[in-house]
């Protein structure tokens, strides 16, 4: 009988670390995923390059650190810096979730109307699905300062954050709804990446919009 329980043991051992790599190598091979965690400090992120290192250190976590990750965020014009356009610093795709499903075959898909972006495919870097409407707290809203086609708002009106600086009351940040359910219902946008404003740049004020200060990462390579 103890050599029964002994070998159920170990067959029980092995399954367990076929699973175990079965999971690395599917997080190895993710190009795409929702941060499980923002700055919490609300839109501030340390502008792009704060995004970015983020991104890469949640994806280095679960063992997808060897790619390039970058943030799906867009920056504007000001004080003398050019706007960058979210759709320009992803890379070409294809971009797969980490449980190897694919959401975009190039750029060109992402943006439009038959992308694969939905509540049950836009999960975090560790396979977690993100709450969206109907779930409490719903943190749906995902900040890209993005319109619809992935390029940047015009110098003016603050839709990043003050290019994601910006923590407190002043300024707002364009979202998208991860779960594509919100204001803006019309193709191609259906709400992945360009709803509506954010009601300020703190971490309450993103709260209070449906929002955790979440945001798209990419691997551009």
């Amino acid at each position: 009988m103890g050599f029964v329980i002994r070998t159920s043991a170990l067959a029980c051992g092995l399954l367990v670390g076929a699973l175990g790599a079965t999971a690395l190598a599917q997080q190895a091979d993710m190009t795409f995923f929702v941060t499980s965690a923002g700055s919490g400090q609300g839109a501030n992120l340390g502008g792009l390059e704060g995004a970015d290192r983020l991104c890469q250190t949640l994806a280095q976590a679960v063992g997808a650190g060897a790619k390039s990750w970058r943030a799906y965020l867009s920056t504007q014009a000001a004080n003398g810096a050019t706007a960058v356009n979210a759709r320009d610093r992803i890379g070409r795709g294809p971009w797969q979730n980490v449980k190897g499903v694919v959401v975009a075959k190039d750029v060109a898909d992402l943006h439009g109307a038959g992308n694969n972006l939905t509540k049950q495919t836009a999960l975090t870097e560790k396979g977690t699905v993100v709450n969206g409407r109907g779930d409490t707290p719903n943190i749906h809203d995902v900040l890209t300062g993005s319109q619809p086609d992935g390029t940047a708002f015009p110098a003016g009106n603050d839709m990043t954050c003050g290019n994601w600086t910006k923590g407190g009351a002043d300024g707002a940040a364009m979202v998208g709804h991860h779960d594509r359910m919100g204001l803006n219902e019309e193709p191609p946008a259906k709400s992945w990446n360009s709803s509506h404003p954010s009601r300020g740049c703190s971490q309450d004020a993103l709260k209070t919009t449906g929002g955790a200060g979440l945001f798209y990462c990419f691997a551009a390579n």
